[in-house]
């Protein structure tokens, strides 16, 4: 999920690992925990000078079991080499530093797990990209309440009980809000499917997910031979079925799709995209359909997509250049949220 959730959630590990000992610092290091698997997009722009590579890299070993496994004692014990000195000296102890990263940092993938980007949680044994689809990458109903029990909780003493009680509120909090989504995914699945069967459509396979900072609006793609069929439909319609179905080509004979670069952009988008030739400058459009259309009844207003430009034998990505969606671009994905 997004940066600051990562945050409040390594913060609220490290208060459970060593909350009684070192008071708010034990957040601080917590939430730095909670940061780390994410410094995976700055070591691989370092890394790669393709960016399709750097992209690949991103939820990558750093957000894997073995990394959280490795990391913790690595960190846990640079943290307590530094931290348990002079008058902090036997505050703490090795075992409370490894636990602290522990947690902070296997939580982070863990959590991503329930989004729509995807984690491979198993690497180096497998690449399977865990998505479970129930979650947005950004969704401000999991953090704020998580985010106000915590900064609650900072202004008790470390031993107050109600410090801890605090923390737990947040956990409390945000995991019923999680089984909610959960609940609403199987209930989307649900109803997309029925959606795309009363249309006719023969689809070999379909996702769905909600939409963006939201789990109200949720989006569905199915699969078939040449095309792609897209929907939304929101909690608050009238109607148990889609109002719309959209239908995307393909165009994947655009592009030789046993090319590598083409191969890992089609892992990373779980085979969902299209492709769109511009002939005026010699790059292929890549659009990442796993995510919504801003638009819901435009099949162009996918805000997931890059110019692929090829380099020798190699494809890249050419540095993004389109403008932010405006108040107004939202107004239809708004409206269409607000239900039929």
């Amino acid at each position: 999920m997004d940066s600051l959730t990562q945050i409040v959630l390594g913060a609220a590990c490290g208060e459970v690992a060593l909350g009684k000992k070192i008071g708010n610092k034990a957040m601080l290091f917590g939430a730095i925990g909670g940061t780390i698997p994410d410094l995976d997009v700055f070591i691989g722009k370092w890394l790669y000078s393709n960016e399709i590579d750097a992209m690949a890299f991103h939820r990558g070993f750093m957000h894997s079991i073995v990394f959280a496994l490795l990391g913790c004692f690595l960190f846990g014990w640079l943290t307590f080499k530094l931290y348990n000195r002079r008058k902090r000296k036997d505050s703490t102890t090795l075992q409370n530093w490894v636990w602290l990263y522990f947690l902070s940092i296997l939580t982070h993938p863990l959590l991503d797990c329930f989004t729509p980007y995807g984690t491979q949680l198993f690497l180096p044994f497998s690449n399977y990209r865990v998505a479970f689809n129930n979650i947005s990458v950004v969704d401000p109903l999991y953090t704020l309440p998580f985010l106000l029990c915590l900064l609650i909780a900072m202004f008790y003493n470390r031993k107050n009980p109600r410090r801890i009680k605090w923390v737990k509120i947040g956990f409390y909090c945000s995991s019923i809000y999680m089984l909610f989504t959960l609940g609403n995914k199987l209930y989307m699945d649900r109803i997309f499917k029925k959606s795309f069967r009363n249309a006719n459509i023969s689809f070999d396979r379909f996702s769905v997910q909600p939409t963006i900072m939201n789990t109200i609006l949720w989006y569905g793609i199915a699969e078939t031979k040449d095309t792609y069929k897209v929907g939304f439909y929101s909690l608050l319609d009238s109607k148990s079925e889609l109002d719309t179905i959209l239908t995307i080509p393909k165009n994947h004979q655009l592009i030789d799709k046993n090319n590598q670069d083409i191969k890992t952009l089609a892992w990373f988008s779980n085979n969902y995209y299209n492709l769109v030739a511009n002939n005026a400058n010699d790059t292929i459009q890549y659009v990442d359909l796993r995510y919504p259309l801003l638009d819901p009844k435009d099949i162009n207003s996918s805000v997931f997509r890059f110019q692929l430009v090829q380099k020798e034998n190699r494809w890249d990505i050419l540095p993004f250049s389109g403008k932010m969606p405006s108040t107004k671009s939202m107004k239809p994905f708004l409206n269409r949220l607000s239900g039929k």
